[in-house]
């Protein structure tokens, strides 16, 4: 059992820490809305500090999974201080790689290790506790953080040093968008010339064109259902930061431009919570 503290109960940390508290580990949580711990602490039976140096306070590990950029500055700043040298911090946010080694720094001038570790399995993996879990950062800090993920992950990997794990992240966004757009095209393809989702479904869902999208998105496209997932608000912000270090390092991502600019007339039609699949809403 570790002492732990979770920063950060949106809809990925709430249930990720309660499943630290169900894997034996003692857990504190801090949240900007302290309503939101307190609701937290009865849900899991465990504890809401009104601070985060509070929160962390004593702890071998620190969990933080919060907005963008500034938030995390902002989180660390409080945190990093009020930890004890040889803790580790682990920030599943999603978030730059300039960022996770800034923070990595900040923290070592602490003697405290620092693993950034974006995560990717939307809500429903982190109420089933199946997340994939992207790392950079020390072996050691992997090392002895990795156990303690084991809670919520059934994946993790260190991907190599301090941003690693973010600039893998942008790849799994990438990737996504591109696969979501071909999907949306695809499924108005489909609806256009009359045909079955269904009987399309059972003729290509097994063959080439298959995927976890396809599997668990194309009926709900087909239904025109949106409400549930992954926030097109999120997407954006995602592909935001996959965009700015794509210029910083001279690579072409002429599509994922792209799809962010059809993901911004989504926004434009009050689709930003959304789920990133409503890109078909776009072709209608």
């Amino acid at each position: 059992m570790a002492k732990c503290a979770f920063l950060g109960l949106g809809v990925m940390g709430y249930p990720m820490a309660g499943h630290l508290v169900a894997a034996g580990h003692d857990v504190t949580v801090w949240n900007r809305t302290r309503s939101k711990a307190d609701n937290w602490a009865e849900d899991y039976d465990g504890q809401a500090a009104e601070t985060i140096a509070e929160a962390v306070s004593g702890c071998e590990f620190v969990f933080l999974c919060v907005g963008d950029d500034p938030d995390v500055y902002a989180v660390v700043d409080q945190a990093v201080p009020a930890m004890t040298s040889g803790a580790v911090m682990v920030d599943h946010t999603t978030a730059s790689s300039e960022c996770a080694r800034k923070c990595h720094q900040q923290a070592a001038a602490k003697g405290v290790g620092f693993v950034d570790a974006p995560i990717s399995g939307g809500e429903v993996g982190a109420q089933k506790g199946l997340l994939t879990i992207m790392c950079g950062g020390n072996p050691s800090d992997f090392a002895a953080a990795n156990p303690v993920m084991d809670a919520y992950a059934k994946a993790t990997k260190l991907m190599g040093d301090s941003g690693a794990g973010q600039l893998t992240k942008m790849i799994n966004q990438i990737c996504i968008a591109g696969t979501l757009q071909g999907l949306a095209e695809g499924v108005h393809f489909a609806q256009k010339a009359g045909l079955k989702m269904e009987d399309v479904l059972g003729a290509i869902g097994k063959g080439a064109a298959q995927s976890w999208q396809m599997d668990n998105r194309a009926v709900t496209m087909d239904e025109d259902a949106y409400e549930f997932g992954f926030a097109v608000d999120w997407m954006r912000k995602d592909l935001g930061i996959a965009l700015r270090t794509a210029e910083q390092i001279g690579a072409d991502l002429t599509l994922a431009k792209q799809v962010d600019g059809y993901y911004s007339d989504v926004q434009k039609m009050g689709g930003g919570r959304w789920d990133t699949s409503s890109l078909l809403k776009r072709l209608k």
